[in-house]
């Protein structure tokens, strides 16, 4: 017994788990994602079955025959008659972008501002975590959630091209999954980057949401005539979809400036995170 006791009182403390609040995220969220999951599966069931009767449809084309041109650009129904079309005109550019937006704002908004909001954040803070592990641990923690909402988006789309013929090749779905990932960044980073400046929900919640509907309009607008095209220059929704990567493959350009603006919110956010006073 007293050998035990000694050896007990000169034993190693145990090693700290590697990143506690990147886990404590995902394990405090799972619900949460499995939740969108269900709602981004309903999506892709409820619309992609239905292209051969009704995107490749006689009557879908007598539609947009009557439709002005300019509503058809911005809508992006030009090549809805194309399995590729079809899939980033119903799910990729309009269902599935307002579902990712939604979750990413709200994961966005709660990861900073949410806990400060509630107390919580000081209570992390007081466990011997830096400023810096906070943001970046709990933007990898939003970060991984969407990555799998875009990954498990892919694997549905992937399994239903053949059954309702879709013609997307492999190769082009990727493309297209890592532009609906960067694109859901966007939101996501603007919502913690805010946080992280104003410690406010309403205020990451406000921005990171205005972020995906400017993104939106502005590429909208620049949609509707060939004056307005270099609008979508400047909008990241149009430097995920402008070169429609379901039909043409990676746009190496538009992946950087969607990946490249991620980068720079984040630092953003650790800077703005490390001189603010926490109430």
């Amino acid at each position: 017994m007293t050998a035990g006791v000694a050896r007990a009182a000169f034993q190693a403390p145990a090693q700290p788990r590697p990143l506690p609040l990147l886990r404590r995220a995902m394990e405090d969220t799972w619900r949460s994602l499995l939740g969108w999951s269900i709602g981004l599966l309903a999506a892709l069931l409820l619309y992609l079955p239905l292209f051969p009767s009704l995107g490749a449809s006689s009557q879908m084309q007598d539609l947009l025959n009557k439709l002005p041109a300019e509503l058809v650009n911005t809508l992006g129904y030009t090549n809805i008659l194309t399995g590729p079309g079809y899939v980033q005109a119903t799910f990729f550019g309009l269902f599935g972008f307002a579902l990712l937006s939604i979750a990413a704002t709200a994961w966005g908004t709660a990861a900073i501002a949410g806990d400060e909001e509630t107390g919580s954040l000081e209570l992390t803070l007081a466990h011997a975590v830096s400023r810096d592990q906070v943001v970046l641990e709990r933007t990898a923690g939003v970060v991984l959630r969407l990555l799998w909402l875009s990954v498990l988006s892919g694997v549905v789309v992937f399994l239903l091209t053949g059954p309702a013929h879709l013609d997307i090749t492999p190769g082009n779905l990727v493309a297209g999954c890592a532009a609906m990932f960067g694109l859901s960044l966007v939101p996501a980073l603007f919502a913690i980057a805010a946080g992280a400046a104003t410690g406010r929900r309403v205020m990451a919640t406000g921005i990171g949401a205005g972020a995906a509907v400017v993104s939106y309009g502005v590429n909208a607008i620049g949609n509707q005539s060939s004056d307005l095209a270099f609008l979508r220059d400047w909008s990241p929704y149009g430097w995920a979809y402008r070169n429609t990567p379901l039909a043409s493959g990676v746009d190496w350009a538009g992946l950087a400036l969607l990946y490249g603006l991620a980068v720079l919110l984040v630092i953003v956010a650790v800077l703005l995170f490390r001189s603010r006073d926490i109430h």
